[in-house]
């Protein structure tokens, strides 16, 4: 069987979208799975076991320069890329018109999503474009959405068991530092989703004072100010690493022994493997995008609620047991790895 999941950006909906491929799998261990994601996020779906082959699709980009020879070079390969297989199953799971274009553009029969579910974004238009739609129930989280809509058009029942697929083994781990560290994931696209920088603070002072560093990643100028500005604060406590990709950032997540963050992308990798996640949400979609399938993943916080420096020191005592420091070079013990 041959498969193409098309689901393109952004971070976060690519990691909800990860499980699709084990469920596939697990029903046909042969199954044959590629998949078309923005070029900036290849390196990360690579990590997936069972894709065979990631496709590039880098629309950001080529909008840039629309009428260069070289985009219009790309434009074609990837569409040579998306014909030289003829697949049984062209699924995609994002529902845009510019998805819904690259799924009509494949060799295969187009499935989609038949409708809007709360929160997420969908653009009708993209219905025409489908050969089969199948309809979600409005209020559904976002990683059992595209499972149903994938276990529908594969005619199976969706398994209970939640699997990103994720194969740490591959990431790299370059960037680790050789103590016991915490992940801080203070930067998110939205200035209403980001939390005080003092309480980021404080919350660093109690964990160094555990024994912990304090790892402060960063994508853009901006926010390796406010790492920088984080670490000045808390001293000899908190690093600031330099720019990694995304195999990197798996690495670094993989190895840490807690992840605090705000709704973003790196957080949401944080849950997808299974490691101690700390999610803040400042508006209510919490129950659209936070990880209910571990223990180990707390997420809180509302659009009336804001998620305080009490509770997030609660959850961190609550998840105290699972803060298990590897190092390093070690094995990542079994039971932190996803089932």
């Amino acid at each position: 069987m041959q498969v193409l999941i098309v689901k393109v950006s952004s971070l976060g909906d690519v990691v909800h979208n990860m499980p699709v491929v084990q469920d596939i799998l697990r029903q046909y261990p042969d199954a044959r799975i590629d998949w078309v994601v923005e070029e900036g996020f290849v390196d990360l779906v690579k990590l997936v076991r069972g894709v065979r082959r990631v496709i590039p699709f880098a629309l950001r980009r080529w909008r840039k320069k629309p009428f260069a020879a070289r985009t219009w070079q790309e434009i074609g390969a990837f569409r040579r890329a998306l014909r030289d297989t003829p697949y049984d199953y062209v699924i995609d799971t994002q529902g845009l018109v510019k998805t819904g274009w690259i799924a009509r553009t494949a060799r295969g029969a187009v499935w989609g999503l038949g409708n809007r579910t709360e929160g997420a974004s969908y653009e009708w238009p993209v219905r025409y474009l489908y050969r089969h739609m199948v309809r979600i129930e409005p209020h559904t989280h976002v990683v059992t959405r595209s499972r149903l809509l994938v276990a529908q058009a594969l005619g199976f029942g969706m398994p209970g068991e939640i699997d990103f697929g994720i194969a740490t083994e591959r990431a790299d781990h370059s960037q680790c530092p050789d103590r016991p560290y915490a992940v801080f994931v203070h930067a998110t696209s939205r200035e209403d989703k980001t939390w005080p920088e003092d309480n980021w603070v404080a919350l660093g002072r109690d964990l160094a004072s555990q024994g912990f560093l304090i790892v402060l990643p960063w994508g853009s100028a901006s926010e390796r100010d406010v790492s920088l500005r984080l670490a000045a604060a808390l001293g000899d406590a908190a690093w600031v690493p330099p720019k990694m990709n995304l195999s990197q950032v798996v690495g670094l997540i993989d190895r840490g022994a807690i992840t605090v963050g705000v709704d973003t992308g790196l957080v949401h990798i944080a849950a997808a493997l299974n490691r101690p996640t700390i999610e803040l949400y400042n508006f209510s979609t919490a129950w659209r995008t936070g990880g209910f399938w571990s223990p180990r993943i707390v997420n809180l916080g509302d659009a009336e609620h804001k998620p305080t420096l009490a509770q997030v020191r609660e959850a961190v005592r609550e998840l105290a047991p699972s803060l298990t420091p590897v190092r390093s070079g070690a094995a990542v013990p079994e039971e932190d790895r996803p089932a």
